[in-house]
């Protein structure tokens, strides 16, 4: 007689004795399929592929009780369950995680269309797995690690969704946040440290009036509570000679990618525009700093990415294409075009023309004005980084303000206190080690 068939599946790069205790309650069922989460699903879910989807396959075909390994290309079980129409999908009773209770739905109204059973295992607390699921995350943040992964994002992702972070508060919101529906589970992919965040933060000018070695300290406030790559607003890079040793210090520290602008001068914020001074470095002293930067830079994985200013500085297409090509030819990792327009149209016009002829180096944007458009939309064109690169901190400032009129109107804080997250909320996003 037929034995009934069996599925669960697995987005991780361990087998630890929390998974081995569902894979031997499985086959007491029956035979055990394993699907093995594919790696831009692994990313949605927030666990950051450290080994190569093949290997996560092979690691789990060495388990003497499985008898198939599959990949699952989505994190919801449609594909799952009009492939294999499984008699059991047995998985942990972990659905109070973010997230999870979408796929607890999914899975039982297929269960309902095609038959079958949810098997439900209790979730195994002890000090060995804990260990391990410690030692995963701390992997994922340590430098040498976190320096690669936005490289291997634009591998893995359409559009990798990257939000400003400029405190470490801010850092966990960018680390934690996710969304759930009946599609999937999302979740922000880096976060950007901005200049003008950053500065706003410390109730400075958005002029480079804060130096790099305070910068540097809210580079460390974020990394040592997050483990998502992080992309660097360098502003102009400053003086040649300056650049090289942010890019090593950088380097060094983990950082993905910096972002550097063809401005000289007194650094304005690009979205005056033409309405304050502002002066385009020529093509070939931008060129200079940016081969300056790739020779100081001691590995393959961390990216300078040239911000070209020309449609801010309304100097044309064809200028910003020159620019382009340029300073992909002296090394660029990525291409950064900036638009302070409210239709996308000149943005996805560089996209086209830059992509006739380029169809590898990452194109990034910021769609502050422009912000209609979706990342999907702009995918379409090419686009690999989509910053938001301002929106916590214009959340925040009107939320606080308003708060405080408040206490000050009414001289006590329970009229605000509905609209406020309690204490408990936030503390809880902050993990004791």
């Amino acid at each position: 007689m037929k034995r009934p068939l069996v599925y669960t599946c697995f987005a991780t790069d361990v087998i630890h004795d929390g998974h081995m205790n569902i894979l031997n309650e499985a086959a007491k069922l029956g035979d055990v399929t394993v699907g093995i989460l594919c790696d831009s699903e692994m990313v949605r879910y927030n666990r950051f592929p450290t080994t190569t989807q093949e290997e996560r396959m092979e690691m789990v075909r060495k388990i003497p009780c499985v008898s198939n390994v599959i990949v699952q290309n989505t994190i919801m079980y449609d594909g799952v369950f009009e492939e294999l129409r499984p008699d059991y999908v047995v998985h942990g009773q972990d659905w109070h995680k973010r997230g999870m209770q979408v796929i607890k739905e999914n899975i039982l109204s297929l269960t309902q269309k095609y038959g079958g059973e949810l098997v439900e295992i209790p979730y195994t607390f002890n000090e060995k797995v804990q260990k391990i699921d410690r030692q995963m995350r701390e992997k994922l943040a340590m430098p040498e690690f976190r320096r690669g992964r936005l490289k291997k994002l634009l591998k893995m992702v359409p559009v990798v969704k990257t939000i400003e972070v400029h405190s470490g508060l801010t850092g966990l919101i960018a680390e934690k946040t996710i969304v759930a529906n009946g599609e999937g589970i999302d979740q922000f992919d880096a976060m950007w440290i901005s200049s003008l965040c950053d500065s706003t933060a410390k109730g400075k000018p958005d002029i480079e009036l804060v130096d790099m070695t305070s910068r540097f300290r809210t580079i460390d406030d974020v990394m040592e509570v997050t483990t998502k790559p992080i992309i660097f607003d360098g502003d102009t890079g400053g003086l040649t000679e300056h650049f090289v040793y942010y890019v090593r210090s950088l380097e060094r520290m983990g950082v993905s990618a910096v972002i550097i602008e063809d401005k000289t001068g007194l650094k304005k914020n690009s979205l005056f525009g033409t309405e304050v001074s502002q002066t385009q470095d020529t093509i070939e002293n931008f060129s200079d700093k940016i081969r300056a930067g790739k020779r100081a830079q001691l590995s393959d994985e961390f990216m300078i990415i040239a911000r070209i200013e020309s449609l801010i500085l309304e100097q044309g297409m064809d200028d910003a294409l020159k620019r382009a090509f340029a300073y992909v030819e002296a090394g660029a990792d990525g291409i950064m075009i900036h638009s302070r327009k409210k239709d996308p149209a000149e943005i996805v016009e560089f996209c086209d023309l830059f992509r006739a002829q380029n169809k590898e180096t990452p194109i990034v944007v910021v769609p502050s004005s422009f912000n209609t458009i979706t990342e999907a939309e702009l995918a379409e064109h090419g686009v690999n980084i989509v910053i938001y690169a301002n929106q916590l901190t214009r959340s925040a400032y009107p939320a606080m303000k308003q708060t405080a009129e408040d206490i000050l109107k009414y001289h006590r804080a329970a009229e605000v206190d509905s609209r406020l997250m309690p204490i408990k909320d936030i503390i809880s996003l902050i993990e004791e080690i």
